[in-house]
């Protein structure tokens, strides 16, 4: 397991108040395997940050889409994963390293339907999420905040 990046800063935001940022990031091999490491990773994490337990287990269950679908539908070799509380807000993002066919979207299901609700999950359980380009140009990042 490659080594935690976490950092612990303190600021000040615009309105003149401390600001508290505390900061964790890992790379895990492209593996179903994986997905269960980074949940455990951030839930642990999480918790010593004294995150309350609703934003944590949304938080589980994010980043636990959102790893399967980097590990299902890119050719990464590895994926990375930054979790970041600022103040009250919390970040997550997911980093693959490989080219899906498509953009990750929410899209809507049968009932009958085995998979394909994890970012409708996303998207209910976030504030808000989204997609952009992976610094490098290679891949893209899928985030997500929650208050």
């Amino acid at each position: 397991m490659a080594p935690s990046h976490e950092a612990l800063r303190l600021g000040h935001s615009g309105g003149g108040s401390l600001a508290r940022c505390l900061q964790d990031a890992f790379s895990l091999p492209a593996l179903s395997t994986s997905v269960a490491e980074a949940r455990r990773r951030v839930l642990a994490r999480l918790r010593e940050w004294g995150i309350g337990e609703e934003v944590r287990d949304n938080a589980e269950l994010i980043v636990s889409e959102l790893f399967t679908n980097a590990v299902r539908h890119t050719s990464s070799e590895r994926v990375c994963c930054e979790v970041r509380a600022v103040g009250p807000r919390l970040r997550l993002e997911v980093t693959d390293q490989g080219c899906a066919r498509t953009e990750p979207m929410a899209r809507p299901v049968t009932v009958d339907q085995e998979g394909g609700r994890g970012l409708m999950l996303v998207e209910a359980l976030s504030d808000s999420w989204g997609v952009r380009p992976a610094e490098g140009g290679r891949g893209r990042a899928v985030w997500a905040h929650l208050s």
